[in-house]
């Protein structure tokens, strides 16, 4: 018998999420950065309610939050693909407005970034989970695949920004994440006959999706309670989790030494490519050891690899609490490997949790809200983005005015981002039952 294959259709997906996060991760890459460089930060403290963390919390806050509008207009009106489309051309436009990085156009780029994601993100992952079968034992490993676009795009951003911010300014770099979206959108319209059959049209139907129709109430409520269990644990891991585009960015340029290649030396922006690498070069690992696992009857459920995820997530942060400590030791720099373990860590414990939440909402979310749960994923995503923020309030930014009345040290701020984190894994321990069964049903 033949080894089942993935869809052509997978890797339109593939490329056309690269491209999309390519945009996506150079905001992340240099959007604090951008806010706190000394010339922007005089230019954009002007503006109302600036303060860059709380406009870190509120941009990855609301990028998360607005795929909940996004699924739901693809759910009831335009269909996945369609959606899809608005939202690259949204996104695209907002990275040009920032391109002129004009006050008055600052707000309105982030608006025009924030809908755009809100409109892209949720569906393209519920055409992904919509290529496979119900009971196809492909969907996680698809997820795996689809998430490693994800990090090639997440790789390639913070190299090219990095560079055209030191070469040619903060301007080129915004300009570049704009045609990364007209590329993504090129992608898509140019292969879509691989992809077609995957989108949900506003009745609810797609090429697979019929077959999960809970047959009953109780079967519906199960599985939405389950959800939303997920989803309220998601919250607070992701609140930790996205402390590597705020505070680990501020750790990098502040706490390590810099890493000099002969006259050059490596710009800051540059230290987010190795979450990306390292995601690039497990997956394919843990790819094969699900399949390994799965032959065997031996691989954990999709619950117990997240259980795995907040573990690793716990270890991430112990690690940062070691280099704090070699920091208070020393006073003077640390060395840059500390923050290369904290990225392997994390990338593991990512890798067991963000793809594994996208194939689970595929598997557990009855079809006719598909799109709106997968939107309710990412809107968690949302709600923890915008705690990180605020938890960044925390952490003490030498020549930044910070009125938030606790103030942290590094040291106890990575104690309490790993407390966060068993806090997330007892939660998920608590709900395992409930999260587990609903797949069955």
């Amino acid at each position: 018998m033949p080894k089942p294959r993935h869809p052509k259709g997978l890797y339109v997906l593939f490329f056309t999420e690269m491209w999309e996060r390519f945009s996506f991760y150079t905001m992340f890459a240099v959007f604090v950065l951008y806010m706190t460089e000394p010339a922007h930060y005089a230019k954009l403290k002007v503006l109302p309610f600036f303060d860059p963390h709380v406009m870190y919390a509120w941009y990855s806050g609301l990028i998360y939050i607005t795929p909940l509008l996004g699924g739901w207009i693809a759910d009831r009106y335009l269909g996945c693909r369609k959606t899809v489309y608005i939202g690259a051309l949204l996104m695209a436009i907002g990275q040009f407005l920032l391109a002129t990085t004009s006050v008055s156009l600052f707000y309105p780029g982030l608006v025009f970034l924030i809908m755009g994601g809100g409109f892209f993100k949720p569906n393209i992952s519920t055409m992904v989970g919509n290529l496979y079968e119900h009971d196809s034992p492909l969907r996680d490993s698809a997820f795996n695949i689809f998430y490693m676009g994800i990090n090639v795009g997440a790789f390639i951003a913070p190299l090219v920004a990095g560079w055209l911010q030191v070469a040619y300014g903060f301007r080129w770099a915004f300009f570049a994440a704009g045609l990364g979206m007209i590329l993504s959108t090129v992608i898509l319209i140019s292969f879509n006959k691989y992809v077609a059959h995957a989108d949900t049209t506003a009745t609810g139907t797609s090429g697979f999706v019929s077959a999960r129709e809970p047959k009953d109430r109780h079967a519906f409520w199960m599985r939405m309670w389950a959800l939303y269990a997920v989803f309220g644990i998601i919250i607070l891991w992701w609140a930790v989790y996205m402390q590597y585009g705020d505070v680990m960015n501020l750790w990098a340029r502040d706490y390590t030494q810099p890493v000099r290649m002969g006259a050059y030396t490596m710009p800051i922006e540059w230290y987010q490519s190795i979450n990306p690498i390292f995601i690039i070069a497990f997956t394919p690992v843990l790819v094969w050891l699900w399949g390994f696992l799965n032959r065997r009857k031996m691989e954990p459920s999709t619950s117990g690899k997240m259980q795995w995820g907040f573990f690793l997530s716990v270890v991430s942060f112990l690690i940062m609490v070691a280099a704090a400590a070699g920091f208070s030791h020393g006073h003077s720099p640390v060395s840059p490997y500390w923050l290369v373990a904290f990225y392997g860590a994390m990338t593991l414990s990512e890798l067991c949790l963000s793809p594994m939440g996208l194939s689970y909402v595929t598997k557990v979310a009855p079809p006719r809200y598909q799109s709106l749960m997968m939107g309710m994923w990412f809107a968690a995503s949302g709600v923890g983005s915008f705690l990180a923020g605020y938890l960044g309030r925390m952490w003490i930014t030498p020549g930044i005015q910070n009125a938030f009345p606790l103030q942290l040290q590094p040291g106890p701020y990575f104690w309490l981002m790993s407390g966060l984190s068993v806090v997330c894994l007892a939660m998920m321990a608590f709900a395992f039952k409930v999260v587990n069964r609903a797949p069955e049903l």
